[in-house]
């Protein structure tokens, strides 16, 4: 698929909509396979729109029963993507256009518009499934107020906004704000409340409620406490108070994303809200404090201000994630969060970058919008946002924020909109800034250095490589925070932003009393590759003297890196360098127990291939296999001694708690349990699951005994005591993939999918298995190519029901130009099968297609 086929959108061709919606009224009269939508849309011509147009209403898959302007039937133009009124009949003045369509919603497995999950309606709208509800002019800039009544005989009836309403079978909500159809919602099932209450800074009350299914009600209280540390938090630190009566959470099983923050009624995926520490691990908890925080803060960034077109997707995404990285951090520990940040980054979007997905954080094309909810959009835009801040300083960001919210407050804004605030209140000029958004590529900064009579000039210089579309780039505004040591360790010069803006610039530091230790990109202060030859031995100074925690983990991950490329590359042993830095850290109490967990944790194997492929290797995926479990079995026998101790010291005494501490020591332990399970068989592993009060320390040293060749009875065990719960259970389902050797791997998948309690009709299922394939690189990446086969055949299937979760796992093929060329045809041939797959979907064959080309 090309630039040029007809389905492409580009940015450059953006029209206003031909006519201004002010209200919309809806009825729902709700039904599994036949649910009637009435809408009223109160319209008029717009002003800013090129005159004489016709009406176009985008729809798919509704049959029309009727359409009328002003209470006069009218003809329509019905085809296969929408409905069109002629010009000629369209009054020049205000009108009411109303519609009635029929939907089937039990029939929609592609859990787009409205659908069913398990008896309960609900719906998703982002990006474009509200034109699977009604014929609506679907695209984020066109706001209006809702008003929707809903009947059915079912007990809870919810939409958007508040209650204004409701009696035996029908409810009516009305949302005074205006919003595009994409943040509609609505909901209907047998559901149970956990209720609660907030009041804001205004003095306000708000009535909280998650909702769940009949059952689930004990696992509601760790959400609803985080969604009132998040609306506490944006008074606090934005100034935001929630706007509305009462805020709404609904727990769905059957959904495509994490959750929707759609105003006033998120519907969340079922695992992204449930959490109770007999079912839930820590990373669990902290994953649903972000995401609960994450869409309550979409209510500014996102609701109040939405985008005004897809390409404008970031403005409201990577702005958000930078707001729930602020929380989290301010919650729990800013060094850690920071390193869990860059680990992610790094393993989804810097693959995104180098590959042929690579796309601009604002994208200037696209056939499937569905297909840029990347990593590049959410976690390089959250980056981009850091950067801004860093460079105007916390005070000008919150005058800068400030002017944001006052000025397009109840519009559809664009990435010059929120430039230009921050031009407006400092002064400068971000034109050269604004590269970041529209430049693919992740920047390649490169190092050198000079000592001579008391000064030290470091001199930084930038590559912006190729990416698809875009051969030529010109240089980036980097801030690139510095810090220099003396060499006893202590700080000399402490953490200065330099900004590189050219191609090639040098910094001095004058009046050094002797050579300093550079720390250069501290706390990874811009998503850029830093390329730098550094001595083993000083990695491992930074590694046990650097002050800034990120740029120490950094240390030991790029010493472990070089350790384990020349373990694979040249079969060498690992160095006392490392293991002597990772030793110094572990028994370290002055550090966090969770920074250290993190510092022990050795780079995983994906991360190796794509070090080895950057330095001009082919990586052999079963080499770095063995040789990343050398290495940790080399560092077991190396902290032997003092892991008894260690696991010991973790052990969280009295009932379980969520918080951080309690948290980082669990890991810590964890990862104590993982070196002794090398040394011991796996017994402290096994008497840790017996003992275990919590699932963080049941399914860990479950684990732990899986990957190393153990555990088959405590794998019964755990089946037996969860084969009821399916979030649980999509752990067990998940554990036995990732942990699988790389020749067993596809056997296992394969036995797992002939499970009756194998749905894969529900995406949490599909990516426990599925998923897990490609997240088992030395097993997908198999030479045998079986792993490829089988996530091809997979892909076609689900396509075919749900083309939105299979085009986003179809991104497990995106690195085939890294390997080796048999792997190369193998996933090139898997690839070409799906795109000749008669009848696929668009979101699937514009990834394989770019892919491919």
């Amino acid at each position: 698929m090309t630039a040029d086929d007809p389905r492409t959108v580009r940015l450059a061709d953006y029209q206003p909509y031909s006519h201004l919606l002010d209200r919309v009224e809806l009825t729902f009269h709700l039904h599994p396979t036949a649910t009637r939508v009435q809408a009223r849309l109160h319209l008029a011509p717009n002003p800013a729109a090129r005159a004489g147009q016709d009406l176009r209403l985008d729809g798919e898959d509704l049959r029309l029963i009727s359409c009328a302007i002003d209470g006069q039937a009218v003809a329509a133009a019905v085809d296969a993507t929408g409905l069109t009124l002629a010009a000629a009949h369209l009054p020049q003045a205000a009108f009411v256009l109303e519609t009635e369509v029929e939907i089937a919603p039990e029939g929609n497995f592609a859990l787009e518009g409205l659908y069913m999950s398990n008896g309960m309606y609900c719906t998703q709208c982002e990006a474009q499934g509200f034109r699977k509800i009604t014929y609506y002019p679907d695209r984020p800039d066109v706001m209006a107020r809702f008003r929707v009544r809903i009947e059915s005989d079912l007990p809870v009836l919810l939409s958007n906004g508040n209650p204004v309403g409701q009696g035996a079978g029908w409810a009516e909500w009305d949302d005074p704000w205006p919003k595009p159809s994409y943040l509609f919602a609505l909901v209907a099932g047998d559901l149970r409340a956990h209720p609660g209450q907030f009041t804001t800074m205004e003095g306000r009350d708000v009535g909280l409620n998650i909702w769940v299914r009949p059952g689930d009600e004990g696992r509601c209280a760790w959400g609803m406490t985080a969604l009132k540390a998040s609306m506490a938090w944006d008074e606090r630190v934005y100034g935001r108070a929630y706007d509305l009566d009462i805020f709404n959470i609904v727990a769905v099983d059957d959904f495509n994303m994490g959750a929707m923050e759609n105003k006033g009624l998120n519907i969340f995926n079922s695992k992204a809200v449930l959490a109770s520490s007999d079912t839930a691990t820590d990373d669990d908890f902290a994953r649903v404090e972000a995401i609960i925080a994450h869409e309550y803060f979409h209510n500014w960034t996102g609701n109040r201000i939405t985008c005004r077109d897809w390409f404008q997707l970031c403005l409201k995404e990577g702005l958000t994630v930078f707001r729930d990285q602020q929380f989290s951090g301010d919650l729990r520990s800013h060094a850690v969060k920071r390193i869990e940040d860059v680990l992610m980054l790094r393993a989804r979007q810097f693959r995104e970058d180098g590959g042929p997905l690579a796309h601009a954080v604002r994208p200037d094309s696209f056939v499937e919008i569905n297909n840029f909810y990347t990593a590049t959009v959410y976690e390089k835009g959250a980056e981009v946002i850091g950067m801004l801040k860093r460079l105007v300083g916390d005070a000008d960001y919150a005058r800068a924020l400030d002017l944001y919210f006052d000025r397009h407050d109840g519009q559809a804004a664009t990435i010059e909109d929120w430039l230009r605030v921050f031009e407006d209140t400092t002064g400068r000029d971000l034109s050269q800034f604004k590269r970041w958004y529209t430049e693919a590529g992740t920047p390649v900064v490169s190092v050198t250095e000079d000592w001579a009579d008391g000064v030290y000039t470091l001199t930084l210089a930038q590559t912006n490589p190729a990416t698809p579309g875009q051969a030529v780039k010109g240089a980036k505004v980097i801030p690139v925070a510095v810090g220099l040591l003396n060499p006893n360790g202590d700080e000399v010069v402490p953490t200065t932003v330099l900004e590189l803006t050219e191609a090639k610039q040098s910094f001095e530091f004058k009046g050094l009393a002797s050579r300093p230790v550079a720390s250069i990109l501290r706390g990874f202060s811009a998503p850029v590759i830093l390329e730098r030859t550094v001595p083993a031995s000083e990695r491992a100074f930074l590694l046990a003297h650097d002050t800034d925690s990120f740029n120490r983990w950094e240390a030991g991950r790029a010493l472990a890196k070089d350790v384990l490329a020349r373990m694979i590359v040249d079969g060498a042993a690992p160095s006392a360098d490392l293991l002597d830095g990772l030793a110094r850290v572990a028994f370290d109490d002055a550090l966090e127990p969770a920074f250290r967990a993190l510092a022990l944790r050795l780079p995983g194997e994906d991360d190796m291939a794509a070090t080895l492929y950057a330095a001009g290797h082919v990586p052999d995926p079963a080499a770095i296999y063995r040789a990343r479990r050398a290495l940790h079995l080399a560092l077991a026998h190396h902290l032997a001694a003092g892991l008894p101790g260690l696991e010991l010291a973790c052990r969280v005494p009295g009932s379980f708690s969520p918080d951080a501490k309690a948290a980082g020591l669990r890991a810590l332990r964890l990862v104590a349990l993982g070196f002794l399970a090398r040394l011991d068989g796996g017994a402290q592993a096994r008497a840790a699951y017996r003992a275990a009060d919590n699932m963080t320390e049941s399914f860990g040293s479950l684990a732990i005994l899986l990957d190393i060749g153990e555990g088959r009875a405590e794998l019964a065990d755990f089946a037996a005591k969860w084969q009821g719960d399916r979030l649980v259970l999509d752990k067990w389902f998940a554990v036995q993939v990732g942990t699988a050797t790389p020749e067993r791997v596809a056997d296992v998948v394969r036995d797992l999918t002939q499970r009756a309690d194998f749905d894969w009709k529900n995406p949490n299922r599909f990516r426990a298995v599925i998923g897990a394939l490609s997240g088992n690189h030395a097993g997908f990446h198999h030479a045998s190519g079986e792993s490829y086969a089988l996530l091809a055949d997979w892909l076609i299937k689900l396509d075919a029901k749900n083309p939105q979760t299979a085009s986003r796992m179809s991104t497990a093929f995106e690195s085939w130009p890294r390997y080796d060329v048999d792997r190369q045809a193998m996933m090139r041939g898997a690839l070409q099968r799906i795109m000749a797959t008669p009848g696929l979907s668009r979101d699937l064959s514009e990834m394989v297609g770019r892919m491919l080309a």
